[in-house]
């Protein structure tokens, strides 16, 4: 039997995605697509890249997904509005998987000096699992609200956590530079996204003031046991899509190479979407995939790890993930329905 699953902000490029993956997965049933502008819309009209194109896109209404007999929801809407709709779908029952950041982070006083404004529901930050399956399986295992993380937190993180959980990384003092392509920033017009802005020109924005770093330094906290401290530079560079995180740190002293591949085996061996390889990965590598490559070198004479992470920031970093996390809350194989290999050239 099924599962009936509904996307609300189908006509992003997230929610695009999502349709792309729920569409071809064999335990979901897609029965609800909502969108807000394009409401009333044919699917194809949005989304020409993608199959059943006469489809209609329905109304954001949380009475209407009830309605259709929707039992997951995967929330793909901007910032601060998921929150409503995530209460009256988990009130009604439903399981909530979302894309957005309404419920990523671990306190009021932490989304507060994030985002510059109190949170609707304070009491359901920390309630929420924090979606990285790869670490986080546990939380996520039977959950009935998952809050799926950002894509340079997925990649840094993902690169990070194994160090910092062993020891073998100082959880302060990191310093994390990343590269994404312009698909990352949504589908909304803005002057500094248009051709002409970007072409031929890289650019770091939201220098240590991305809302993306605390989300790190949480993730990285829960598995330190202690605080964590980032400084993240975020970059746009020209293309569609894919992420590179490089992330610099101090190691603890006698660490080589050897042994951060071993501490990256140690968790991720047998998981599906994550590989060690012995270069510097490249974005070309995983476009298309839900996987993540992580690639690293210490510095001995300096006393530090560049630990690299890739992944294409709309599968593994939005849509992929999500999906993956709902396997997991389902009791299905984690990779049930999603791509394992990329789009390269």
């Amino acid at each position: 039997m099924t599962t009936p699953v509904a996307i609300l902000g189908a006509s992003g490029y997230a929610g695009g995605e999502l349709i792309r993956l729920a569409d071809v997965h064999p335990e979901f049933e897609v029965v609800h697509l909502g969108a807000h502008r394009s409401e009333g819309e044919r699917l194809g009209i949005v989304h020409p890249q993608l199959a059943g194109g006469d489809r209609i896109l329905a109304s954001l209404d949380v009475g209407d997904v009830i309605a259709a007999g929707t039992a997951l929801v995967f929330l793909a809407l901007p910032h601060g509005e998921s929150a409503g709709p995530a209460m009256a779908l988990l009130d009604a029952g439903v399981r909530v998987v979302d894309l957005g950041s309404d419920f990523r982070l671990d306190s009021a006083d932490r989304y507060l000096a994030a985002y510059g404004s109190d949170h609707p529901f304070p009491e359901q930050l920390g309630r929420w699992a924090y979606g990285i399956p790869e670490l986080f399986a546990a939380d996520i295992e039977d959950a009935d609200r998952i809050a799926v993380p950002g894509c340079y937190p997925t990649a840094t993180v993902l690169a990070l956590a194994p160090l910092v959980a062993a020891g073998l990384m100082e959880p302060n003092g990191i310093v994390v530079n990343a590269l994404s392509g312009v698909s990352g920033a949504g589908r909304s017009v803005s002057v500094g996204l248009q051709f002409g802005a970007v072409d031929e020109s890289v650019k770091a924005y939201k220098v240590l003031e991305h809302r993306h770093q605390p989300e790190m330094e949480r993730a990285l906290e829960a598995v330190a046991g202690s605080p964590a401290r980032v400084s993240f530079v975020p970059h746009l560079i020209p293309m569609q899509r894919g992420l590179l995180s490089t992330c610099v740190g101090a190691v603890a002293p006698g660490v080589r190479t050897a042994d951060v591949v071993a501490a990256w085996h140690a968790v991720y061996d047998g998981a599906p979407f994550v590989d060690v390889i012995g270069s510097p990965p490249e974005t070309r590598w995983v476009v298309g995939s839900n996987r993540c490559l992580l690639s690293a070198v210490v510095d001995e004479r300096s006393g530090t790890v560049v630990a690299m992470a890739a992944i294409d920031n709309l599968v593994k970093g939005a849509a992929g993930q999500a999906v993956q996390c709902a396997n997991v809350a389902l009791g299905l194989p984690p990779e049930l329905g999603l791509p394992m290999t990329g789009w390269m050239p």
